[in-house]
Formats: structure tokens, C-alpha cells, sequence
């Protein structure tokens, strides 16, 4: 019986550990930018940071555009200013998309990659997770499975998150953290702010990211550190909230080594979807009318999914394809 005793409470520490060390702070996060070697690849170390007792990097391959937290004793990095890195590295396609968007961010509405080029019909879906009451809307990914489990599995999956959004919704976190380790879905996540400041009626030159006195380095890095102390891997993307921003807002976010991906089928906004469009619904329910008409979408592309003529892309494999030389 003392026996028993024992092992129960040596269990109960133990998962008490696992507790936590899930619920650790990420501390020291900052930007950081190095070049570096990692299984073979040329990658790029843009953050640093500090979880529990050790430190480590999150990095991007420069090919893929995948990244990856890793500790810092498994590289060796060369630190560099991220304009020199541009210039050293400037054939891969991460930093191809990096330049591209630079030279194209004078649009009010909609700055960054708006279109991908796959080579079978398709499309890329982004879903923004803007802060909400609102419970997340299953649905979309419950009939994403439903309708691709014969064709892609895991269905991949873009989803913009805002850190406010991440704050009030751990129940949906998780359940979409469990879709993913059940291989069901393939999330890449992409930094949405973590305010997502928004108020009616202001003008758009003055409002979202354009607001006076907001400050993108709490935007950008508080956001990515919540989304590591939930468990998820930022990616180098970002979308601007509202797809509203200047050229100042967007050289800002390029400078922390983000992509910005915008849309050419906003589909609550009545733009239609074609060949390569980057879709963008929202899945914090408050956008049912965008939610109904992609769940149309995928009801009349039925046999050409069935038939792999209509598939659903990686966003990284999207904007990796369209900057191959």
C-alpha cells in the first residue's frame, strides 16, 4: 500500500512538472539576426529568446521558408545586420519575397503577396483570428477535413492569430494544436498583431496599424512570444490587420524579417477565388457571410477535389514556388 502511495504522488509531481513547464514564460525575446548552418541548410536566425533555464532561436530555412525553434548549442551563428544577410542571401526565396514586397508597399490597402502561382488549380486559404467573443467557428476545419481526407491530408492551413484572440480562446487553441498532432491539418501561423487596434468610424490612414502611437515592437515580438508560450511556431509571415498599412508600417515589418501576405479573394468582401488566389475568411465568427460562401466554394470544387484538379496549398510552399528561379 505505501508502495502505492509512493508511485501515485511521484505521478502527480510528474505531471505537475509537465504543467509547469507548458505554462513557462518566454523571456528575453528580441530580434536577433544571423546566418547559420542547421541539418544541412542555410537558415537564418531572426529571434532570440529564453524559456525556462535555456535560450534558443527561432530560424527560417532560406529555401522552404519553414521555420523551427532550436537551441542555441546546436549552431554555430554568424550575426549580421538583416540588410546584409539581404544582400548575401538575396537568390533564396525567402529574401526574394522579402524584396518584392519592399518594392511594391505604397498601397493603402492590401500591401504584400496577394497571389501565388500553383502549378495545379487551387487555392492558398488564409483565416484570421481577429479578437472576438465569439467562439471560434469549427466548422470551416471540421468540413476542410471532411471534403480533403481523400486527397491532402493534413489539410493545409494559414491562420493570422492576434494575441488578444490567443488570451480568450485557449479551449479553441488547443483543440486546433490537437488537429494538428493528429495530422489531421497543417498549420502555418502567421503574426496578426497582438492588439489588432481597430475602431469604427476613424479613417483608415488612422486607424489599425496606422494609429498614432502604436507600437510595432510590441505588436510584432509580444505576439510571437504568446504564441510560443502556447505552444505554436511563428512563421514568417504576417498579416496586417484590416490588410490596411503604408509604406513606413510595411519597411517596419519587413525590417523583423516578415513577409506580409495579403489576398486577392477577400470572399466576405464579394471577390471571387480563381487559380493560385490567396483566399481570406475570417474564423473568429464574426464574418458568417466570408465562412458560408467558402463552405460554398468547397461544395461546387466536390469532384475536382475528389479527383486532385483542386487542391488546397501550403502558404510557405505558395511563396517558395513563386520565387524559384
Amino acid at each position: 500500500m505505501a508502495k502505492i502511495k509512493t508511485l501515485f504522488l511521484l505521478v502527480i509531481l510528474s505531471l505537475n512538472g509537465l504543467c509547469s513547464f507548458a505554462q513557462e514564460k518566454v523571456s528575453d525575446y528580441v530580434a536577433y539576426y544571423a546566418s547559420a548552418n542547421y541539418k544541412g541548410n542555410d537558415i537564418v536566425i531572426f529571434r532570440k529568446f529564453r524559456k525556462n533555464v535555456r535560450q534558443y532561436y527561432l530560424v527560417v530555412d532560406l529555401k522552404t521558408l519553414k521555420t523551427a525553434v532550436v537551441t542555441v548549442s546546436e549552431l554555430k551563428p554568424v550575426e549580421s545586420p538583416i540588410e546584409q544577410l539581404s544582400k548575401t542571401y538575396s537568390g533564396t526565396p525567402y529574401f526574394k519575397a522579402l524584396n518584392f514586397v519592399s518594392k511594391q508597399s505604397f498601397s493603402l490597402q492590401d500591401a504584400g503577396i496577394i497571389h501565388g502561382y500553383p502549378k495545379e488549380k487551387g487555392i492558398t486559404l488564409t483565416i484570421d483570428l481577429c479578437p472576438s467573443h465569439k467562439s471560434l467557428d469549427r466548422g470551416i476545419f471540421t468540413s476542410l477535413i471532411t471534403e480533403f481526407s481523400k486527397t491532402e491530408q493534413p489539410v493545409p492551413v494559414a491562420l493570422s492569430i492576434s494575441g488578444k484572440f490567443m488570451l480568450t480562446h485557449k479551449e479553441d487553441i488547443d483543440w486546433l494544436k490537437s488537429l494538428q498532432e493528429q495530422k489531421k491539418i497543417a498549420i502555418t501561423w502567421v503574426n496578426h498583431t497582438y492588439n489588432h487596434f481597430y475602431e469604427p468610424g476613424i479613417p483608415l490612414t488612422e486607424n489599425f496599424l496606422l494609429s498614432p502611437g502604436t507600437n510595432i515592437d510590441f505588436e510584432v515580438l509580444a505576439n510571437e512570444r504568446l504564441m510560443i508560450e502556447n505552444g505554436l511556431i511563428p512563421s514568417v509571415f504576417f498579416r496586417f490587420p484590416g490588410l490596411i498599412s503604408d509604406n513606413t508600417v510595411v519597411k517596419e515589418i519587413t525590417s523583423y524579417g516578415l513577409i506580409p501576405i495579403g489576398s486577392d479573394a477577400w470572399l466576405a468582401k464579394g471577390q471571387s477565388s480563381g487559380q493560385g488566389s490567396i483566399v481570406l475568411i475570417h474564423g473568429n465568427g464574426n464574418e458568417p457571410i466570408g465562412v458560408k460562401d467558402f463552405l460554398k466554394l468547397l461544395q461546387t470544387q466536390k469532384q475536382a477535389v475528389l479527383q486532385k484538379q483542386w487542391l488546397l496549398y501550403d502558404l510557405g510552399s505558395t511563396v517558395d514556388n513563386e520565387f524559384k528561379d
